[in-house]
């Protein structure tokens, strides 16, 4: 397991409360072409640097995960020229024909972000570095079997719905202790921390809200499972996440640039 720094206390962050940026939500402009990518990439650094020095963070410490979701392969290739190694995708088939289609890129790897049908744990198990959305024994047991089968290890993090929406997938806050238990024997499965998804709001407060159940919930769970990643955050709300402790954080339109298709695409109801 990957130990990471301790997430900072929400008392540090500062006197005038950083805001979500969620105007900008697909309206932000295409990248097409590589210095585009190489601007869009910096201007999301120099964010991710202005909100650690907030709350006395290193940057270093924060993980950016370049999601491509719904982008096609010559895009993704521009990305992959302006430094992009590892790229986020929702849907399994969609990152597996991408993986696929540019498997001369020997240096790009995959992280699936959105949730995983059980039928689809082979393809995760075939191609996948990483698995963001986990919140189903049942899809953990297959995912190790298939593992096993390939010869392969998963880096997995456990989904937990800390804006208790019910649309939501993910765990409870209170299952999260038990199920990570549950996952110990899985020996292909390489448990790196939690993921949420703070609800889409323009109200700071209750963006933060969610990020903050996060943090406090991998410190009540450090004592069995060690420092735990944090994956929260996206590119209209990833500073706050920042100032309570992400370790890791998902951008995609900020990057790429606004996508063609509605949200429930991304992120579909149960």
């Amino acid at each position: 397991m990957i130990k990471s720094t301790q997430p900072v206390a929400s008392d540090t962050v500062p006197d005038a409360p950083t805001q979500p940026r969620h105007e900008m939500h697909n309206r932000w402009p295409r990248a097409e072409s590589v210095s585009d990518f190489q601007a869009n990439l910096a201007a999301v650094q120099a964010r991710i640097d202005a909100a650690c020095l907030r709350v006395n963070r290193d940057p270093a410490q924060v993980r950016l995960l370049p999601v491509s979701k719904t982008m096609d392969e010559a895009h993704i290739r521009l990305a992959h020229q302006a430094g992009c190694f590892l790229l986020g995708e929702n849907k399994v088939q969609e990152a597996w024909g991408k993986a696929q289609a540019m498997a001369d890129l020997t240096d790009l790897r995959w992280s699936v972000i959105g949730h995983l049908q059980s039928n689809k744990a082979k393809l995760v198990a075939k191609f996948a570095s990483e698995f963001q959305a986990l919140d189903s024994l049942h899809t953990a047991e297959i995912l190790d079997r298939r593992l096993q089968a390939e010869g392969r290890t998963l880096d997995v993090f456990v989904q937990v719905n800390t804006s208790n929406e019910p649309s939501k997938y993910g765990l409870a806050a209170d299952e999260v202790a038990a199920f990570m238990l549950k996952l110990r024997p899985f020996s292909c499965l390489r448990v790196q921390g939690l993921m949420t998804l703070a609800e889409f709001s323009s109200d700071a407060v209750r963006v933060r809200a969610c990020f903050v159940r996060l943090r406090q919930l991998s410190q009540q769970l450090a004592q069995q499972h060690g420092a735990l990643q944090l994956s929260m955050g996206m590119s209209g709300d990833f500073e706050i996440a920042i100032e309570e402790g992400a370790t890791v954080v998902r951008v995609g339109q900020a990057i790429f640039g606004a996508r063609s298709l509605p949200d429930d695409y991304f992120w579909p109801s149960r």
